[in-house]
């Protein structure tokens, strides 16, 4: 019996999935990691690179589909399905993991519009597409705004806090002028974009629209790829709009539409997040308890040594703790249920939990665990990134703590005694 019954609680066919995406995880994404980890971030985005052998092989699969109905050529995959191959992509690879997550939400968003000629022109050929030509990203957060969007999403009370980028109306166009940050996923590959603007400066981030931009208008010139510490397989960079132009129904949403709506996005990508670094702090877990169990000091392999054995069943108790309520929270999604702060909360404590579980892998890999090419040492960089990114870890906690405070009314706290 493996030391983690990663089966528990699935269904046969949830169990077939996980098989088949830990395969591609496996097969297909941990060793491209391995070699795009080691390549300055223009040979990870450049033609030849085997980045794109990884996009194409999850879209011959489908997996870009995840998201979509049955009726768009999607699984419908519910949200425990989801939840196996987001851990096993994790497992794979964090930053390849959320590159292909990424990818679907330009287009899935079109989609729920249902407009015809944003059907055609724009989801249709990202849904028939099994070679990664579509790519999409994410445009949120700029150099002066970030968390801007978590704290004060639909805030009109502050006009003084709005998006920079922003969109106004001309004719039956809408034009886009500004900048979107080093951090956008996929930022210099993505053919389309998502983007966040500010349409009405007025209404402070309550002014927020939500656009589709195909990236290859005029006006739209990309920075370079970002060079970090982790998470180097997932391109990350600059966009810049200069009287970029596209027509009026490319906005899928305008001010006064996007309150919920932003709720919404921050939930699906905080269990989203929780999920891939359940992935993450279960492969180094298994990479230490390996070690442990090969490496010998003092006669015998370390893991007959009582601290060693502590330490490791420590790691084991975390995992198991962030799994559970990762799981917890990719179910709410779908429930009906107030679901923010339980995304909030998975994300928090699946990130830190990774980024404590990979600590400790390299502690017990010893000196080694710090030289490169060891996958202790890297995936304690990937972890790292988790704290910062969809939302630093300490702003998620206020807002959830905000989404935890609306939802816990006395009428909803067994025996909660009102104050006067």
């Amino acid at each position: 019996m493996p030391a983690i019954d990663i089966d528990e609680g699935l269904t046969p066919d949830q169990i077939q999935l996980r098989k088949e995406a830990h395969r591609f995880a496996a097969e297909v994404m941990r060793p491209a990691a391995s070699e795009l980890d080691d390549r300055p971030p223009d040979e990870v985005i450049a033609t030849e690179s085997r980045l794109w052998d990884v996009f194409r092989q999850a879209y011959a699969a489908g997996y870009h589909l995840r998201g979509f109905p049955a009726d768009l050529g999607g699984a419908a995959m519910s949200p425990g399905d989801s939840w196996v191959v987001g851990e096993e992509f994790g497992w794979g690879n964090a930053g390849l993991s959320i590159s292909l997550g990424v990818t679907s939400m330009p287009f899935r968003f079109a989609a729920m519009t249902g407009h015809p000629d944003l059907m055609r022109d724009v989801v249709m050929p990202y849904v028939e597409d099994t070679e990664g030509k579509y790519v999409g990203c994410w445009c949120a957060t700029e150099p002066d705004h970030g968390s801007d969007l978590i704290l004060f999403s639909g805030d009109n009370t502050r006009p003084d806090i709005h998006f920079d980028c922003g969109a106004r109306r001309d004719g039956d166009d809408w034009v886009i002028n500004g900048q979107k940050s080093a951090w956008v996923s996929n930022g210099t590959i993505a053919t389309h974009a998502l983007a966040f603007l500010s349409v009405d400066p007025s209404a402070g981030m309550a002014g927020t629209g939500v656009a589709i931009v195909p990236l290859n208008l005029p006006g739209i010139t990309r920075g370079k790829p970002l060079n970090k510490l982790g998470q180097r397989a997932l391109n990350q960079g600059e966009i810049f709009f200069d009287n970029v132009r596209i027509p009026r129904h490319y906005m899928l949403a305008e001010p006064g539409v996007m309150s919920g709506g932003t709720d919404n996005i921050l939930a699906g990508a905080n269990a989203g997040m929780s999920t891939t670094f359940c992935g993450v702090a279960r492969a180094a877990f298994e990479e230490a308890l390996f070690y442990a169990q090969q490496r010998v000091q003092g006669g015998v392999p370390i893991a007959e040594h009582q601290l060693v054995q502590r330490r490791l069943f420590d790691m084991f108790s975390k995992l198991e703790a962030a799994r559970s309520l990762s799981k917890l929270a990719n179910r709410r999604l779908t429930s009906g249920q107030p679901t923010l702060h339980y995304s909030i909360a998975a994300k928090v404590f699946c990130t830190q939990t990774a980024f404590d579980i990979a600590d400790d892998a390299v502690q017990l890999f010893g000196g080694i665990g710090l030289a490169k090419g060891t996958p202790a040492e890297m995936l304690f960089r990937d972890a790292r990134a988790s704290l910062i990114e969809d939302g630093s870890n300490d702003v998620l906690a206020l807002l959830g703590f905000r989404s935890l405070r609306a939802a816990a009314t006395p009428d909803a706290v067994p025996n909660a005694t009102p104050t006067a």
